[in-house]
C-alpha cells in the first residue's frame, strides 16, 4: 500500500505515515472527528505520497436497490467538489462502518455491503479514479475488501487497536485533535425526546401555535412576537448558563432540560420559525453568549417532537452555526446535517452545510450579524445571515435558481401555515458547491438550495408551519457531511 499522510498541524508541518489497512482504520475517527456509525466514509488522496483531502460521509441506505445511484452521487460529489477546491484526486479510500446485526453477527454484515463497496470502487475507476483500499469495520473489527492475502487480511477479520493506544492517536493529542465520541451519540444529543414527557411538550406547542401563528401572519403582531421571542430566549441562554455544568454529557443534557418549562420551550420554537427572529437569535455567536446559546438551541431541538419535528430546523441550524461559528466543524456538520434530514428545503441550514464543508471563513457571516457596513447585499428578500452565507468571495455555494420558461425567475410570496406540503425522497446535496451531481433527476439527489419551482427554500416563509404527522420511509437518510482538503 503506498504511504498515506495526514496532516495534523495547520502548517503541514506535522505528519504520520500510515502503511496499513490497520492504520487507516484507526485513522478514520480522527479523519470525520467522531467515531461513524452506520455510514459511508469516502476520503481523497492527493499527490504521490498520498496526502488526505476532501472526505464525505453518508449515513449507508437501508434499501440496496438505492446503492448504484448513491455510489455514482458520492463518487461524483468527492471528485468534482475536490476538484473546485483545485485538486483532483489521485486515489481514494472507502469506509463502510455498521454494528453487527442481531442475526449473523459481523461477517454477515461485511458480506451484505460488499456489494456497496464493489460499487464505490466502481463508481469511482469510471471516474479514473481508483480506490486504494476500501475498509468493513463492524463489532470492534476491520476487513479488507481489496487485499486477498488471508495471512494479513483473514476471514475473521482484524482487531482494532485499542482507543489511546496507537501512533495516529499520540500524536492527535499532540497537537489538540479531540475525537467525540460516536456519530449516534453526537445526534442523540439532538434528537426529541420520547416517552411521557414528549406528550406534554406536544401539548405545550399546540397551545403556544393556536397563540402565536395569527400573531405572526399580522405584520404588527409578528414584531411583537419576535421581540417576546427573543427576550424570553435570553432569559433561558442567561437561566442555563448561569448554572453549573456537569461534567457528563448525558447528565448535563438532562439538567439543561430540567431548567426549561415546557410552555417556554414551545413560545421559543415557535417564534424561532420566523426567519428575521432567527437571525436576531444567531447573533449570540461569540464570547461567553456562545456556548450557552449552543445549550440552548441544543435544548429546544430536543423538544420538537411529534409531529412539530420540523419545526427542528431552526434550532438546529442555529446550533450548526454556532458549533461552526466557534470552532467544532464535527459538531456543527452532525446538527446541519440533522436540520436537513428534518427539512430538505431549508435555506439557511444548506447554505452554512455547503459552506462549512467547502471550509470557508464564517467570519463573513459574523460579520453581517454583527451589523458591519462592509456587508456586501443579497438577494432581495433574503435575511441578512441567508445573504451572508451565500455571499463569499469563495466557491458558489448553490446553483442559482432555475427561470421559469418565458420569464426571469420567480420568487414565491409569504405563504399562510401549510397542512400538508408535499415531501418527496430525501434528497442528497452535493457538498462541492456550484456543479449539480450527474444523475439529477434520480432519488437521491437533491434541488437547487434555491428551493422547488426557482423559488426561494423554505425557510423564507416567514410564519410557523402547521405541524403534521410524518409519513416513513422515502430517500437515502442525511445529507452528507464533508471535510474540506
Amino acid at each position: 500500500m503506498n504511504q498515506h499522510h495526514e496532516s495534523t498541524g495547520p502548517a503541514d508541518a506535522q505528519q504520520i505515515t500510515l502503511r496499513s489497512p490497520a492504520d487507516l482504520a484507526d485513522a478514520l475517527p480522527y479523519l470525520m472527528g467522531f467515531h461513524p456509525t452506520d455510514s459511508v466514509g469516502m476520503v481523497a488522496l492527493h499527490g504521490r505520497r498520498g496526502r488526505f483531502g476532501g472526505r464525505l460521509r453518508l449515513g449507508i441506505p437501508g434499501s440496496a436497490q438505492e446503492w448504484p445511484d448513491v455510489a455514482e452521487q458520492l463518487a461524483d460529489s468527492l471528485i468534482s467538489g475536490s476538484e473546485r477546491r483545485g485538486s483532483r484526486p489521485d486515489a481514494v479510500v472507502v469506509f463502510l462502518c455498521q454494528d453487527p446485526a442481531r442475526e449473523g453477527g459481523a461477517r454477515h454484515t461485511v458480506e451484505r455491503l460488499r456489494p456497496l463497496a464493489q460499487l464505490l470502487r466502481t463508481a469511482c475507476g469510471a471516474l479514473d479514479v481508483p480506490v486504494l483500499e476500501a475498509l468493513c469495520i463492524s463489532g470492534g473489527r476491520y476487513w479488507s475488501y481489496c487485499c486477498p492475502d488471508a495471512r494479513c487480511c483473514p476471514d475473521e477479520g482484524n482487531p482494532l487497536a485499542l482507543p489511546g493506544t496507537t501512533v495516529m492517536a499520540a500524536a492527535a493529542a499532540y497537537v489538540g485533535i479531540q475525537v467525540r465520541g460516536s456519530l449516534r451519540d453526537m445526534e442523540a444529543r439532538l434528537a426529541p425526546h420520547t416517552g411521557p414527557g414528549a406528550q406534554a411538550q406536544r401539548r405545550a406547542l399546540d397551545t403556544a401555535a393556536a397563540a402565536l401563528v395569527a400573531r405572526i401572519l399580522d405584520a404588527r403582531g409578528r414584531v411583537g412576537v419576535a421581540d417576546e421571542t427573543l427576550a424570553l430566549a435570553r432569559v433561558l441562554r442567561d437561566r442555563l448558563g448561569s448554572t453549573p455544568t456537569p461534567v457528563a454529557v448525558e447528565e448535563a443534557d438532562a439538567r439543561d432540560d430540567r431548567l426549561i418549562e415546557d410552555g417556554e420551550a414551545a413560545a421559543v420554537i415557535l417564534g424561532l420559525q420566523d426567519r428575521d427572529t432567527r437571525d436576531r437569535a444567531a447573533q449570540w455567536m461569540e464570547g461567553a453568549e456562545a456556548p450557552r446559546a449552543l445549550r440552548l438551541w441544543r435544548a429546544l431541538a430536543r423538544r420538537c417532537v411529534g409531529p412539530y419535528v420540523e419545526h427542528a430546523a431552526a434550532p438546529l441550524t442555529l446550533a450548526g452555526w454556532v458549533s461552526w461559528s466557534t470552532g467544532d466543524e464535527p459538531g456543527a456538520r452532525v446538527a446541519l446535517a440533522l436540520a436537513l434530514r428534518s427539512d430538505p428545503q431549508y435555506t439557511f441550514a444548506l447554505l452554512l452545510h455547503q459552506a462549512c464543508n467547502e471550509g470557508l471563513d464564517p467570519e463573513t457571516l459574523r460579520r453581517c450579524l454583527r451589523g458591519d457596513d462592509d456587508m456586501p447585499p443579497g438577494p432581495p428578500g433574503d435575511t441578512p445571515a441567508v445573504a451572508a452565507a451565500g455571499a463569499t468571495d469563495g466557491p458558489a455555494l448553490s446553483p442559482a435558481p432555475p427561470a421559469p420558461v418565458g420569464g426571469a425567475p420567480r420568487r414565491t410570496p409569504a405563504k399562510a401555515p401549510r397542512t400538508a406540503p408535499s415531501r418527496g425522497a430525501r434528497r442528497l446535496p452535493d457538498p462541492g458547491g456550484a456543479r449539480t451531481p450527474r444523475g439529477s433527476g434520480r432519488p437521491g439527489t437533491r434541488p437547487e438550495a434555491g428551493g422547488r419551482s426557482g423559488g426561494p427554500g423554505r425557510d423564507r416563509i416567514s410564519a410557523p408551519r402547521v405541524p403534521r404527522q410524518r409519513r416513513s420511509g422515502g430517500g437515502v437518510g442525511a445529507s452528507p457531511d464533508g471535510m474540506p482538503s
